[in-house]
């Protein structure tokens, strides 16, 4: 595997400038912006001019991640050149009333379970997928449950939902050559040599009792223990309540179906005075348990290693690239130390891994290798990619 990286900032413009190393090879190019950038077509077209041959995957964000950089309104491109692995790519645009689960069963049948060795050599089989989707206009939860009820069972999938920094305007996911509205995007990767690993921690701080959730559809929660949600949860929240919805993001809620379950983190998207109800960026069952959660910042860099940890491969296999999620919500918590969390991948990575991310709307992983896949929030997923 060879891999390359650019950037552009206002100030700088294109660095490294001048064409590219993988200008004819790279196959795969991951490319993460802030909303102004990717809304630049003349930005837009010059990716397409440094890599004429490779597959454009990326989307808009809520912060760039460039080795153990982050920054706002860039634009990073990270070039991959495979050298034993294929891919195969899908986009799909969603429509007025998105879907989520039949969107990931639709997805996934784009991808065959193997698919036939240029040269000439045995099939070779799906070893992993990544997806981006639209940050605000599709459940994500839905969709991570559609792709894995198609895919076969032994594939995993990670990815994370578009950003738009901390406005929750309107998300962009390239769709081919050009960043649109409402498209899902996935990437499977094919073939025996390449080794992938992936780990998923959060950091939060539970407090407060457990509630049952009593009332709810999809990812909108009415009721918990039988109050309304919206009037409980400001209750908590005190004097930040008059920031809601984005200091909501500060209080995510951990939420378990089962005893002894890893709770996902869910963090708030919306809320709706009239209704009492809050919408999160993935699903609350009815019946399941939650607890409110609050930032240490600690924690969370603590959370950013362990995740590292998790997706270390074995230990004759060093990652040589690593596509790093994080949550919007961590960054607005970590303010000047969100470097911190990268620094902290970086030292448990080591050198030799390429990272390239951003910060999310939501993300998508197994808490561990052979875990379900889950839609997260308030989380930093890691993913590390390896051929031997």
């Amino acid at each position: 595997m060879k891999t390359e990286q650019k950037t552009w900032t206002p100030a700088s413009g294109w660095n490294p400038a001048g064409p590219a190393t993988l200008a004819q090879s790279a196959q795969l190019v991951l490319v993460f912006g802030a909303m102004s950038a990717l809304r630049n077509s003349g930005l837009v077209q010059m990716i397409r001019e440094f890599y004429p041959a490779a597959h454009i995957f990326g989307c808009s964000t809520a912060g760039e991640i460039c080795g153990t950089l982050v920054s706002d309104d860039s634009l990073v491109t990270t070039a991959i050149h495979f050298e034993h692995t294929q891919l195969r790519a899908a986009q799909i645009s969603l429509g007025a009333d998105a879907d989520g689960l039949r969107t990931g069963e639709y997805q996934a049948r784009q991808l065959q379970a193997s698919i036939v060795d240029p040269d000439g050599g045995p099939e070779q089989k799906l070893a992993h997928v990544l997806v981006l989707a639209d940050g605000l206009l599709i459940n994500g939860s839905e969709l991570v449950r559609g792709l894995m009820e198609r895919l076969p069972v032994n594939v995993a999938v990670t990815g994370g939902m578009a950003g738009d920094g901390a406005r929750f305007g309107e998300t962009l996911v390239f769709n081919g050559d050009r960043p649109e509205q409402g498209i899902v995007s996935i990437v499977g990767l094919y073939g025996s040599r390449l080794k992938v690993g992936f780990g998923c921690a959060g950091g939060w701080s539970a407090f407060g009792p457990e509630r049952r959730v009593t009332r709810s559809k999809g990812n909108v929660l009415f009721e918990l223990d039988g109050r309304p949600a919206l009037a409980l949860y400001k209750q908590y929240l005190g004097e930040h309540a008059r920031g809601l919805p984005g200091t909501g993001l500060l209080f995510p809620l951990n939420v378990w179906t089962a005893e002894g379950e890893t709770p996902v983190t869910r963090a708030v998207l919306g809320v709706d005075e009239e209704q009492q109800s809050m919408t999160f960026g993935g699903d609350v069952p009815e019946g399941a348990h939650a607890r409110l959660t609050k930032a240490n910042s600690e924690k969370l860099v603590d959370g950013a290693i362990g995740a590292a940890r998790a997706c270390l491969l074995p230990e004759t296999i060093a990652p040589e690239l690593a596509l790093l999620i994080s949550c919007v919500g961590r960054k607005l918590v970590l303010k000047q130390r969100v470097e911190e969390e990268v620094e902290g991948v970086r030292e448990i990575l080591g050198e030799q891994a390429m990272l390239a991310g951003f910060y999310s709307y939501g993300e998508i992983a197994p808490f561990a290798p052979g875990g379900r896949c889950e839609l997260h929030n308030e989380t930093m997923t890691i993913t590390t990619f390896a051929e031997v």
